[in-house]
Formats: C-alpha cells, structure tokens, sequence
C-alpha cells in the first residue's frame, strides 16, 4: 500500500540500482512496473560532457520527489511508487534517476511514471552543474 512518508523516495549519494527500484515498487496487485532510468550523456548544449554534478544545497531535494510522487498519486491508481535521485559528481553513463511505478495497468503506469519524469524537468529538486571537456560548465 502507498506511504507517502515511507522509505520510497531517497536522495542518496551512492549508485542506483534500476532493479532495486523496481522491487520497491512492486506489488502482488500489480500488472506492471513501468520504469524509467535516467543516465548522464556524452552530449549536451552541443559540447562533449565530462561530468554533471548535482547537488541539495537547501536540503528539500527528497520533500520534492514526496511533492512529486503524491501528485502521481492523486491523479493515477498507483499501487507503489519509488524514485531514486543520485546527487554528486557523476560521469557519463551513470545513472542519475530511476522512477518506478507500479499499477493494475500499463496505461496509467506509462502516465505517471511520464508525469514524474516531467515534473522533475520543469521544477528540479536539485542544483545541477555540466562541465564539458574543454573545461566550461554550465547551472542549470
């Protein structure tokens, strides 16, 4: 059953393991988990990426993806829910999100968990900083 104060959403320093996620989430009742993993690319603004760093600077990063999940939850028949948001350095390829969602059905799992997703892009709970190659970075 969903807590919405429960250990599902968890800002953490350490990798991400999608399948950890996705057994969180998981429940009897489910017909599906819908998952989404989000990972540091090569590329961004048209420059080569060498690392993105995000940070928690005020501490509210977790009160967001709780804020987040609940929306999720107010709008879809969620069974169980779980994000995990990587703070830190990171380098290309490693894993900076994972959004799980577990429901009775795919159509209203694939639309929470595209909720989330987009609620995370249009008001990030955290500070992130890309450095490029040649040496420039960029917040935002």
């Amino acid at each position: 059953m969903w807590q919405e104060q429960g250990p599902m959403v968890i800002i953490t320093h350490e990798p991400i393991s999608p399948e950890i996620v996705v057994k969180q989430a998981k429940t009897d009742s489910s017909g599906c988990v819908v998952t989404y993993v989000g990972l540091i690319r090569d590329q961004s603004r048209g420059k080569p990426v060498f690392s993105v760093e995000y940070r928690d600077p005020d501490g509210t990063a977790e009160a967001r993806l709780r804020e987040i999940a609940g929306g999720a939850r107010k709008k879809w028949p969620i069974n169980e829910m779980a994000m995990r948001h990587r703070i830190g350095k990171l380098k290309v390829g490693d894993v900076n999100l994972v959004v799980a969602v577990a429901c009775g059905h795919r159509r209203e799992g694939f639309a929470a968990c595209q909720y989330a997703i987009d609620q995370f892009k249009e008001k990030p709970p955290t500070k992130k900083i890309e450095t490029y190659r040649d040496g420039t970075s960029v917040e935002g």
